[in-house]
């Protein structure tokens, strides 16, 4: 790539996952920042939504000194913000504002969106408004930095008033920040807007209502289909903000398919998703975070089901949002039952699905079994040991109809004692305080021994990048972008010997997938141990090569093109 010529001298992200650990945007943003401020010399500023007023946000730390000027001035505007440091790497400036104030204008605002740009909010539910709210505030903000912070410094330090204004990019992330880019761009034009979606609300919800999304993609009109779904006014936001900002982004290749398709508008750059791996402990460090890994794992396994597993059991596992079908946990279940089926299978398979769901809290039996000390267990060898109901690690509000219990009990995996293969539904976040394990995903993710991430729906996938990061070796399939990214460096479909591997799926391709999983875990299980060090040696070379510092360019092309519009 070629050398940038226009570089932004601010850059001002606006996420509601700055400061507020939801989910994969967070990661996005959180590891970036340090490498966009180590790249460029642009200063940086994200805004988040201050959802937490006076309790103490611990990814937060205000500092009232910080911009004291222009705080007063926004203050005295109506705005209500908290300025302060993300405590993520590098400490960029955070600005988190109150935007309830918005509600007794919404109406309003909605009426004006729809005469500006065409934002259908008429048929808005749910989290619409409270995202929309933000949006506009986010806006604002942006809007009174621009003009009493940048422009006035801008001028006051150069004699002639009609200096060259600093250029400046307003990024905003997903469809609940696209109504205030619209806004920003009509208020304040000179300032460069991109828009990222991560992933395409009426492509999720196709996907999530369980249509043959791939296979009938061209087929699909995104307007119509928000119809359909009653998505109108989500989907009218993403789409206006597509087509209206200087420049649109996604994250994939995959996605941009769907943008193309959905919403009629391709990206303009492809900004790939990287991370950074500073907090993968080395060396002993990990061989020791492994080891115990593996002794609560099996430990919590052996008293739930009342039996011991060598240590060579096979752990495998899987994880993130609990999106049944878009995740593949649908399709995982079916392959590992097929596998407890399986003649030729010799070794112990124990699956984890940590998933959170409905929690009401842990086990209770379960909790005492664990606190017992050996001597007064109940001779744990003894098969008929097992706890009633030996599936879950923790009571769910919704017992007899969660999805995953559901598909386990329809399809007889019940963990029954004869059975090599051993499936425990982890159904909490794993903080390091769920009760059970005790112990941080992190801290918990050494200890596998295979991950297996079979997305049906995945615009990235930042669960396999951060397993093959751990040295697990891992399979995905085509339909997650982190695949389609992992096949691209071998120019095929990566294996299992490669430290990934990649399954083809689509609408109509289940029973072969389910098998190729099946097999591909099997395959594992025969595996010698220097085999396996082989694939564990490069898994982590494959996560080497997504790391921010390979990917921050495509940022500085998206850079590059909103501020030459």
């Amino acid at each position: 790539m070629s050398v940038h010529k226009t570089t932004p001298d601010f850059i001002i992200e606006v996420s509601w996952e700055v400061c507020n650990k939801v989910g994969g945007i967070y990661t996005v943003l959180s590891t970036r920042a340090k490498t966009i401020l180590t790249k460029t010399d642009a200063q940086l500023m994200f805004i988040g939504p201050d959802l937490w007023k006076e309790t103490a946000n611990p990814l937060f730390k205000e500092d009232k000194r910080l911009m004291a000027g222009w705080r007063k001035k926004a203050t005295e505007e109506g705005l209500n913000i908290r300025i302060g440091r993300w405590m993520i790497p590098g400490e960029p400036v955070a600005v988190l504002v109150d935007f309830t104030p918005y509600y007794n204008i919404k109406n309003d605002i909605y009426a004006e969106a729809w005469n500006l740009f065409k934002v259908d909010s008429l048929h808005a539910y749910g989290d619409y408004d409270e995202a929309s709210m933000f949006s506009y505030a986010a806006a604002k903000v942006a809007e009174s930095y621009y003009r009493n912070e940048i422009v006035k410094k801008a001028k006051t330090s150069q004699a002639d008033n009609n200096c060259q204004l600093p250029k400046v990019i307003y990024q905003a992330h997903e469809w609940m920040t696209g109504l205030g880019a619209l806004f920003l761009k009509h208020w304040i034009p000179s300032i460069a807007t991109i828009f990222t979606t991560h992933a395409t609300s009426i492509g999720r919800s196709i996907a999530g209502n369980m249509k043959p999304l791939y296979d009938y993609m061209e087929g699909y009109n995104g307007d119509q289909m928000a119809d359909e779904l009653n998505m109108q006014s989500k989907h009218s936001i993403e789409k206006q903000a597509a087509h209206r900002v200087d420049c649109f982004t996604t994250v994939s290749e995959i996605t941009d398919r769907e943008c193309a398709q959905l919403l009629e508008k391709k990206a303009d750059v492809i900004t790939v998703n990287g991370f950074e791996d500073d907090f993968v402990p080395k060396g002993a460090a990990f061989t020791a975070k492994r080891k115990e890994a593996r002794k609560v794992m099996l430990n919590v396994a052996s008293k739930l089901l009342g039996q011991e597993f060598a240590d060579d059991t096979i752990i495998v596992s899987t994880g993130g949002r609990y999106e049944f079908r878009n995740k593949g946990i649908d399709i995982l279940l079916e392959s590992l039952n097929r596998l407890a089926h399986e003649p030729s299978l010799d070794r112990d398979v124990l699956a984890f699905i940590n998933v959170p769901a409905w929690v009401k809290g842990p086990r209770m039996d379960l909790v005492e079994r664990l606190q017992m000390k050996e001597e007064s267990n109940c001779q744990l060898s003894i098969v008929n040991c097992q706890l009633e109901n030996p599936v879950i690690t923790h009571e769910l509000y919704n017992m007899d109809d969660d999805k995953a219990l559901s598909m386990m009990r329809a399809i007889g995996l019940n963990n029954a004692p004869e059975s090599r293969v051993k499936v425990i539904f982890v159904p909490c976040y794993l903080n390091g305080d769920d009760g059970i394990f005790n112990l941080p995903y992190y801290d918990l993710l050494p200890g596998d021994d295979l991950a297996v991430y079979p997305s049906y729906y995945e615009p990235w996938g930042y669960t396999p990048l951060e397993s093959v990061a751990f040295h697990v070796p891992t399979i995905t399939t085509d339909l997650a972008g982190f695949g389609l990214w992992t096949n691209s460096l071998k120019g095929e479909y990566s294996q299992l010997e490669d430290g990934v591997k990649v399954i083809h799926r689509t609408d109509s391709n289940w029973d072969e997938a389910a098998n190729e999983i099946k097999n591909s875990i099997l395959a594992f299980t025969k595996m010698d141990a220097k085999m396996v060090t082989q694939l564990r040696r490069r898994a982590a070379d494959i996560s080497k090569k997504a790391l921010w510092d390979k990917f921050v360019k495509y940022y500085l092309e998206a850079y590059e093109v909103a501020l030459s519009k």
